[in-house]
């Protein structure tokens, strides 16, 4: 008994010593930064080549103005699936060292979905969230709170030849039918050139420019609501007819399947197609002084059929704040300040990233030297989501599987989208 009691004792002693030790290192590591006077850091993940322009603009600018907190900017690899991986994987382990979160639009459920972020709705009010696009808001929503405020906007653009258009006398397009007449007009006079180009390789991006057609023909994906899915409908058969028919009738190259981005952005920079769907920074490029088209190409929102609504996928980044970061604070300093109209109008004219507070489109400086800020601003306006659900990354990758398979002539559209369709729903748990 006594025994026993000698080993309770120092069970107790031994428990009271690991407490109070554990007590003196959080007090300890409370008045540290009081005693040091060293800064809150703030640690933020973003892709290598925004890594640069952030750390010589808006960072640095940010620094002077609040000495107390420090920027980490942390290197991630270009890729943006690779990206949210390393997110995704810090999160999941539980021991996420990232306070501040750079978000792509797509992104935003299935972090919110996940409890990785801290809910900001009550950080900003209406007044405060009405000067920025509202599709950049909603994207920055999932059920109805707010998880991330944009920084840069970004939205699909249909990229055409001002001048070749102009010596035929055609105006822009509006319709599909318009787009391929025109290619195939053009084509017959300009024998080396290309109609139409589109990201057609099973990606992010594939998907990216499907919801425009498909907005274009009046069809849905998914709908983030009712989850009901809209693959197996007739207008999103007729979406994937008309890219297949632009691969028939030689109005895009055999090898668009295989393209991305930078592909295609090649090809119409070098003179050798009439139209483009791209996005925002394939301007500034197309009108470099060694460029073959400066000053010939316009812009204007993606083509749609007759009476339906033309839409533009809307992309872009936003950031949000991880709901393990101990300085909330502080990160929510960095926010405003990111997102505020002074620092993002000085980050624009650094560094030409599009805005997401609307004024800025309109901005006299800004469009002195970005002229087609103007029109962006429209395009912005008449951009389309990807479906927020938690689980989007999965559906995309239905999408892309099947659709892939349709494009390069696997399975005819029907079948494609009959298994698209049904895998989705069982992926929502829809019958």
């Amino acid at each position: 008994m006594k025994l026993k009691s000698i080993r309770l004792i120092k069970k107790y002693f031994w428990q009271l010593g690991i407490a109070l030790a554990i007590l003196a290192s959080i007090a300890i590591y409370a008045i540290a930064p009081a005693l040091t006077q060293q800064p809150v850091v703030l640690n933020l993940l973003m892709t290598a080549p925004d890594a640069q322009p952030w750390q010589q603009g808006i960072v640095k600018d940010f620094e002077t103005k609040y000495p107390g907190i420090r920027i980490n900017v942390i290197e991630g690899p270009n890729a943006t699936n690779l990206l949210e991986d390393l997110y995704t994987s810090a999160f999941i382990l539980g021991d996420s060292p990232y306070d501040l979160v750079n978000m792509d639009v797509i992104w935003t459920p299935k972090f919110a979905a996940a409890g990785w972020l801290k809910d900001l709705s009550n950080e900003f009010s209406a007044e405060e969230l009405a000067v920025f696009s509202p599709n950049d808001i909603e994207g920055s929503r999932y059920e109805g709170k707010l998880y991330r405020v944009p920084i840069r906007s970004d939205a699909g653009v249909l990229y055409y030849r001002q001048d070749l258009l102009s010596a035929a006398g055609y105006q822009p397009p509006e319709t599909f039918d318009e787009l391929l007449q025109i290619s195939q007009a053009l084509q017959k006079k300009n024998k080396d050139t290309w109609g139409y180009l589109w990201q057609g390789r099973q990606y992010e991006g594939l998907v990216a420019m499907f919801v425009e057609v498909l907005e274009g023909y009046g069809g849905f994906w998914v709908n983030p609501t009712t989850k009901e899915v809209g693959l197996d409908q007739p207008e999103t058969i007729q979406a994937i007819e008309f890219l297949r028919n632009t691969v028939k009738t030689g109005v895009s190259p055999p090898g668009v399947t295989t393209y991305q981005e930078e592909e295609t952005r090649r090809i119409f920079q070098s003179g050798k197609a009439v139209f483009l769907r791209s996005w925002p920074y394939v301007w500034p490029l197309a009108n470099e002084d060694s460029s073959p088209i400066k000053g010939r190409i316009g812009i204007k929102p993606m083509v749609s059929a007759p009476g339906k609504s033309a839409g533009t996928c809307l992309g872009g980044w936003g950031l949000g704040i991880a709901k393990s970061s101990p300085h909330q604070k502080e990160a929510m300093t960095a926010i405003r300040y990111f997102t505020s109209n002074e620092a993002q109008r000085n980050f624009i004219l650094k560094a030409g990233y599009v805005p997401s507070r609307r004024e800025l489109f309109n901005d006299a400086e800004i469009v002195a030297k970005y002229s087609y800020y103007p029109q962006l601003l429209n395009i912005v306006g008449s951009s389309v989501l990807r479906p927020a659900i938690a689980q989007y990354a999965q559906a995309s990758d239905i999408l892309q599987r099947y659709l892939s398979a349709a494009l390069t002539n696997s399975l005819t559209p029907e079948q494609a989208m009959k298994a698209a369709a049904k895998e989705t729903r069982l992926l929502l748990g829809k019958k």
